[in-house]
C-alpha cells in the first residue's frame, strides 16, 4: 500500500532522511519508532505530499505522491504532530472547515460530522469552543477530523503527546478499531509500550536511517542474548560474583549486577546455582528482552526526549 525507495530529504547541511526505504501491506497498522529528532516527521510530510524528498520514490497503492496529485492526497487522513484547531470555534464548526476541505457539503457533510464525533465520543461536547477542552479532547477532535472524507490511509504523528492515560487508551481502542476495519494505519512515536500495543511491525529510525524492521518477536531476536538476571548487590552476590561469571557476561548496572547468560546456558543450572550459594529469591530477578533493549543494542544509547 505504501512504498518508500531509497529516500532522502535534506534540509541545508542536515540529512533528515537518509536513503530510507520501507514498505507498509493494506490494512497493516505500521509503528515508526524513534527519538524526537530521528526523521519521523519529516517522513509523514512527505507520505502526504508537503514536502518532496531529494532522493527516491514514494507511491502510495502504486500511484506516486506529489503535491499535485490532488486524488491521492484525498485518499489520506493526516493527524498532525501540533494540534491543527481553531480555538475560538467548537468541534461542530471546526470539522465543518476541515470538510470543506474535502469538498464535503450539506447533508453528507453533517452526518460525517456526526459520525466522526460519536467515534471519538465527543458528540456531547461538540457545541463547546475548543479553547474549553482538555489535550485529550483536542487529540480526539483532531483524529475526527482526518476521518471525515473515510480516508483509505491514515498517518498519525506521535498523537497521544500530552494527553492523560484514560485519553490515551480511547485513542488506542479507536484506531485499533479502524485497523479492524481494513483501515491503512501508520504511527509514530518515541513511546515503546505503544508500538508494542498497536502494531503488527515496527520500523526503528534514527538520525534519518532504519536501523531494524519487524514484527516484536523479530525485532527482539536481534539481541545476541534471551533473557538476562539482574542480582541486587549484597554480600552473597559479590561474594559469588566470579562464580557468576561462568553463566556469561556480567556488567554492573547501579545497585546491581546483571548477567547475560550464554546461549548455551541452561537457566535450570543458574536455578541450581541460586540455591547452592543461598542467595535469597528477592534478590534476583529474571528479565525477558524488551524493545528497549533491542533500541539500545542497535544504538548504543537511550532513547532521546
Amino acid at each position: 500500500m505504501i512504498s518508500l525507495t531509497n529516500v532522502t530529504k535534506r534540509y541545508a547541511a542536515i540529512t533528515a532522511l537518509d536513503d530510507v526505504s520501507l514498505e507498509v501491506s493494506r490494512g497493516e497498522l505500521y509503528g515508526l519508532l524513534g527519538p524526537n529528532g530521528a526523521g519521523k516527521t519529516t517522513l509523514m510530510s512527505l507520505l502526504v505530499g508537503h514536502k518532496h524528498p531529494d532522493a527516491g520514490t514514494i507511491t502510495i497503492g502504486g500511484v506516486p505522491m506529489t503535491s499535485r496529485n490532488l486524488d491521492l492526497r484525498g485518499e489520506i487522513g493526516y493527524v498532525p504532530q501540533q494540534i491543527a484547531l481553531y480555538d475560538e470555534l467548537n468541534a461542530q464548526e471546526n470539522l465543518s472547515i476541515f470538510g470543506s476541505y474535502y469538498s464535503l457539503s450539506g447533508s453528507l457533510l453533517r452526518a460525517r460530522i456526526d459520525e466522526a464525533l460519536e467515534a471519538v465520543q465527543l458528540g456531547d461536547r461538540r457545541k463547546d469552543k475548543v479553547k474549553a477542552y482538555s489535550g485529550g479532547m483536542k487529540r480526539r477532535l483532531n483524529l475526527a477530523a482526518a476521518l471525515l472524507h473515510h480516508p483509505k490511509v491514515l498517518l498519525c504523528d506521535e498523537p497521544t503527546v500530552g494527553v492523560d492515560p484514560q485519553s490515551r487508551n480511547a485513542i488506542f481502542d479507536f484506531l485499533e478499531s479502524l485497523n479492524a476495519a481494513g483501515m491503512t494505519v501508520v504511527y509514530t512515536t518515541h513511546y515503546m509500550e505503544e508500538v508494542e500495543r498497536l502494531c503488527s511491525r515496527i520500523g526503528i529510525i534514527d538520525h534519518g536511517r532504519m536501523i531494524a524492521e519487524g514484527t516484536l518477536n523479530e525485532l527482539l531476536r536481534l539481541l545476541p542474548y534471551e533473557e538476562t538476571i539482574s542480582m541486587r548487590r549484597n554480600d552473597a552476590t559479590e561474594a559469588n560474583r566470579s562464580a557468576f561469571e561462568r553463566f556469561g557476561v556480567i556488567r554492573e548496572v547501579n545497585d546491581a549486577f546483571e548477567l547475560r547468560p550464554g546461549k548455551n546456558v541452561k537457566m535450570s543450572d543458574v536455578i541450581a546455582a541460586v540455591e547452592d550459594w543461598g542467595i535469597e529469591y528477592a534478590d534476583i530477578e529474571w528479565r525477558k528482552p524488551t524493545l528497549e533493549a533491542v533500541f539500545l543494542y542497535k544504538t548504543g544509547r537511550s532513547m532521546r526526549d
